[in-house]
């Protein structure tokens, strides 16, 4: 598809991986870019320098917080405006906006981390919590947008929006010329979501988004156990692009016929191959076999 741009996320590699060695990597498996952020005090114009030495351009950054909690507000507008600067300087137009809260306590006294992949309607947000969180997200979105930088929505197993319902929920609250979709593909499988029927739905919102595939059988033992997230992901839920049951075919019809235009980002959080690069370049093959 023409105006796609394909990148893959650095978080396959082991922390202690030096970044030149990611980045080359990355190139090796045939990528567009990887995602940027200010990171180590590096500055956009350094990150441009040590991407284009690698052939890659930055990708979009993310920007998790807990948007629901009175006290975060001004913090989280101020890690906004940063981050905004930064991917406008380093030629980027979106930035991810996700909700943490895996240390969120439910009502029937488990976290969030506990209950992902089997959340129940009593484990969600309060009114009060939504509401809260949507106008926060607006007002990320107002400072963003005014550096052409568009948030967009990460949708993330775990976090306080994972399910279907929740994002539609947000998504009911926010307003939508302020706030857009970055979606996690993976995870809204993951989450028991239609992905295909998301993307209809959402298509003319969805700016930029991350590839992740599921593993059927682990997701389904892993409901059927309750496993917590870390447990599923040790597990193997998630694999690379093409062996899971994600119909990505089916995704970038519906996105070619809204003229989507942007990145895709390739993430193998955990991967049961003998290494990152390894993975990145089957995902990368797969990409290119369905002519992404």
């Amino acid at each position: 598809m023409e105006g796609i741009l394909v990148g893959c996320g650095q978080i396959t590699w082991s922390r202690s991986t030096p970044v030149e060695q990611v980045l080359a990597e990355i190139a090796q498996a045939g990528y567009d870019g990887a995602p940027a952020s200010p990171r180590a005090g590096r500055s956009a114009e350094e990150t441009v320098e040590l991407y284009t030495q690698h052939g890659l351009k930055p990708a979009p950054g993310y920007l998790g917080a807990a948007f629901w909690e009175k006290d975060q507000r001004e913090q989280i507008l101020e890690r906004a405006r940063q981050l905004a600067l930064f991917m406008h300087q380093v030629g980027c137009t979106a930035l991810y906006v996700a909700a943490g809260g895996f240390d969120y306590v439910t009502p029937s006294g488990q976290t969030r981390s506990q209950v992902a992949g089997h959340v129940s309607p009593e484990d969600a947000l309060s009114d009060e919590e939504y509401q809260r969180f949507a106008e926060v997200l607006n007002e990320v979105g107002e400072i963003t947008l005014k550096e052409g930088v568009r948030s967009c929505f990460h949708n993330h197993v775990g976090s306080v929006i994972e399910t279907r319902e929740e994002i539609d929920r947000l998504f009911s609250l926010v307003e939508r010329d302020l706030v857009f979709q970055g979606p996690d593909i993976g995870h809204l499988a993951w989450a028991g979501a239609d992905v295909v029927q998301f993307c209809r739905d959402y298509a003319g919102s969805i700016k930029t988004m991350h590839l992740k595939d599921i593993h059927p059988e682990v997701l389904k033992e892993g409901r059927e156990k309750k496993w917590d997230y870390r447990t599923f992901s040790e597990k193997g839920i998630f694999t690379e692009l093409g062996e899971g049951f994600v119909d990505f075919p089916a995704m970038f019809d519906i996105l070619k016929d809204a003229g989507f235009q942007g990145w895709v980002i390739v993430e193998t959080d955990v991967t049961q191959k003998p290494s990152a690069l390894e993975s990145a370049i089957i995902s990368r093959d797969y990409l290119k076999r369905i002519g992404i």
